[in-house]
């Protein structure tokens, strides 16, 4: 079986870690958005440690829009997250694979389109999350 299945139910055939790893993982990205929507900085400068305060006030302003824009792209995704999981949970190999190619593409994309930061960017993380993912995505296939 592929990620998508034949029919559309609320049956998950998978292993029963992989539906938890993506309880956790739903309730961290819903978490993760309403930082970026809800922090002064949109998680700009302390979470992604890019150096707003070295930045003109209308690039400062840009970037933490931007940053709260994305917030809300990582809020509808959550809210998808919720709906497959209470819902369509034949669906949750597929959204291990939406969740390894976001995480592979932050790091394409921050090696192609680099920015300024003191420390480690957040972005960090995905180097944990698309191994863990990927086994998750392997757990949750049917038996």
């Amino acid at each position: 079986m592929g990620v998508l299945p034949k029919e559309i139910h609320n049956e998950y055939s998978g292993r029963k870690v992989a539906l938890y790893f993506f309880f956790l993982f739903t309730l961290m990205t819903l978490v993760r958005s309403l930082v970026h929507i809800l922090s002064p900085d949109g998680g700009a400068q302390s979470i992604a440690k890019i150096p707003l305060d070295t930045f003109t006030q209308t690039g400062a302003e840009t970037v933490i829009l931007i940053f709260s824009l994305w917030g809300f792209s990582q809020l509808l995704l959550g809210i998808i997250y919720i709906l497959v999981s209470c819902f369509y949970r034949c669906f949750v190999p597929l959204m291990y694979m939406f969740i390894i190619a976001e995480n592979v593409m932050r790091l394409v994309l921050g090696i192609l389109k680099p920015i300024e930061a003191i420390g480690t960017p957040g972005s960090t993380g995905s180097y944990v999350l698309i191994p863990l993912a990927l086994i998750m995505f392997l757990l949750s296939r049917p038996k």
